[in-house]
């Protein structure tokens, strides 16, 4: 390792440090993140000190240094991310349309106005997971009494969903 340059002492890069970690953070939301980038600058500033051509202007260079650091950790981020994205098997999650969020708040405000019986049942058979024995259990119902109040429920969310809907054009003959 070459020697450090004097003016790269223990003092002036002590001096500097707080201001390098405000323009870290600044540029990494991570304040972790930030102070990684701080570290490998200054273990750049002091392996490699003697390429400066300025002797004066420490400041400017381990600014330079510290950005030139952290746009080398993001495009090395997004290199990895695509070379992974190759071997995934899932797609990330994409945003819903437009229309499915309409669709599920036309779902839930459906799902709202069922009784509270019925809506209890579709929660712990429908999304719960729950069998008909279970949720019997649960509500402290007969088997047969969850059954019904299910198929209710379900004809009452299909009949709402038509409701929704709108009519289909009915074409007339004109004369």
């Amino acid at each position: 390792m070459p020697a450090p340059s004097p003016a790269l002492d223990d003092e002036t890069l002590r001096e500097l440090i707080p201001r390098l970690r405000r323009f870290a953070r600044s540029l990494a939301a991570d304040a972790a993140v930030a102070d990684d980038l701080v570290q490998a600058t200054l273990e750049r500033a002091l392996t490699r000190g003697a390429s400066r051509r300025d002797e004066d202007a420490v400041q400017p260079w381990l600014f330079s240094v510290l950005y030139r650091q952290f746009i080398d950790d993001h495009r090395r981020a997004a290199r990895w991310k695509r070379i992974a994205s190759l071997f995934a098997t899932e797609d990330e999650p994409r945003p819903p349309t437009p229309d499915q969020v309409f669709d599920a708040r036309t779902s839930l405000a459906a799902f709202s106005r069922l009784p509270t019986q019925q809506r209890a049942l579709l929660m712990l058979v429908s999304v719960e997971g729950l069998g008909y024995r279970e949720a019997a259990d649960v509500l402290g119902i007969p088997i047969g009494t969850v059954m019904s109040r299910l198929s209710r429920a379900r004809q009452a969310l299909r009949a709402m969903d038509e409701e929704e809907m709108p009519a289909a054009p009915v074409l007339r003959v004109l004369r």
